[in-house]
This record gives structure tokens, sequence and C-alpha cells, in this order.
């Protein structure tokens, strides 16, 4: 077949960054970051982090292509934080989102094994 394969989907080849940042030409305060390996299952709840900034005007993301396992998130600021700061508070408040969530699964895990 001319499918990759699947281990390609998920690992980062070696010399490769999980995270690349090109700042836009055209338009001020913009940028896109290209995320290696990963999916529309990311790139939504990151762009939905973004949208809950009030500093980000634009988030969006896109998948160049389907055997690409790649997705590029494109975010535009209104200048009163940087671009990589915008980007690095949805990631933080993501992770603490979902240590939240994990810390509350395993309360209630314990709470029903001592049942």
């Amino acid at each position: 077949m001319n499918a990759p394969d699947r281990y390609e989907r998920f690992v980062v080849p070696e010399g490769t960054k999980k995270v690349s940042y090109e700042r836009d030409t055209k338009i001020a305060n913009a940028a896109s970051f290209t995320v290696e390996r990963e999916d529309h299952t990311i790139g939504n709840i990151v762009r939905m982090q973004l949208h809950r900034d009030p500093n980000v005007l634009f988030a969006g993301y896109k998948l160049p292509h389907p055997l690409q396992y790649k997705i590029l998130v494109r975010i535009h600021t209104t200048g009163q934080s940087t671009l990589t700061q915008a980007y690095n508070l949805a990631i933080n408040d993501l992770d603490n989102e979902l240590q939240h969530l994990k810390k509350g699964f395993e309360d209630e895990l314990m709470r029903f094994q001592e049942r």
C-alpha cells in the first residue's frame, strides 16, 4: 500500500521539533505554529483555548493533508501579549485543566473502590 507506517502518526522523527513557529510577514501580530504528529483532537482543543484569551483576535487550525501528520495553528493577537505568550498560556491552561480532570477522576475512582 501507499499509506505510511502507523507509527509515523505519533513518533516525531529525530531532528524535527514538535512545535515550530513562523511569523506572518503580511499581518502584524500574527503567526503560524506547526505542531508535528497531531491531528484534529489537539488542533480543536488548542483553538478553543486560544479563543478564551481576550488578547487573541483570531485562532484557527488546519491539517494540510490527510497523510501529513501535522497541524498548522494560526494566531492573531491584539499586541497586548506576544504570539508565543498566547500559545504558551493556552497550552499551560489546558495542562492545568487536564490535571484537574485527572485528579477528579482519580478521587472518584478511589471513592468507588472503597465501597
